[in-house]
């Protein structure tokens, strides 16, 4: 009885072993699916040779490195971070410091501008209508943003 029940218990390890290393292997022909959810015939091979695999006593890292090297890096839905993949993956940080050095220009030559057009109006050069209109947005104070009256202060000062 407890022979059998230590072999449960064993196909039972292989099963849940098999199960999550199929969960992290993409299906070759499917491309979008991993191996266990995918019914393709290389996914059910693949699942029997994870499981034989396992049984053979070798571990996830074992089974994982020779899944890489017959079908690629690919195959694996956790890339490995080296010098081929660094762009793909520090890309997006790339991206958004560009972005910063261009609003950071942008604004930095919104202000030169700004005091180009205030020398221009001491030495006496004339502005454009635009720089007209740039300089009163600039020189215009803002509402002030205190206490809006109540209507009953408004309607008493009729």
């Amino acid at each position: 009885m407890e022979n059998k029940d230590d072999e449960v218990k064993k196909s039972q390890v292989v099963e849940a072993r098999a199960r999550n290393i199929s969960h992290n292997v993409r299906c070759t022909e499917c491309g979008s699916q991993s191996i266990e959810d995918s019914q393709a015939d290389i996914a059910i091979l693949l699942r029997k040779l994870i499981r034989d695999e396992i049984r053979s006593g070798k571990s996830d890292k074992e089974i994982y490195k020779k899944l890489e090297e017959d079908y690629g890096e690919t195959v694996l839905y956790a890339p490995k971070f080296d010098l081929q993949t660094a762009a793909l993956w520090l890309s997006p940080l790339l991206v958004a410091g560009a972005a910063a050095g261009v609003w950071g220009y942008k604004k930095h030559r919104q202000k030169t501008n700004v005091h180009i057009m205030a020398l221009n109006l001491v030495r006496g050069v004339p502005l454009t209508p635009k720089e007209k209109e740039t300089m009163l947005d600039l020189l215009t104070p803002p509402p002030p943003q205190g206490v809006t009256p109540s209507l009953w202060n408004r309607w008493q000062s009729r």
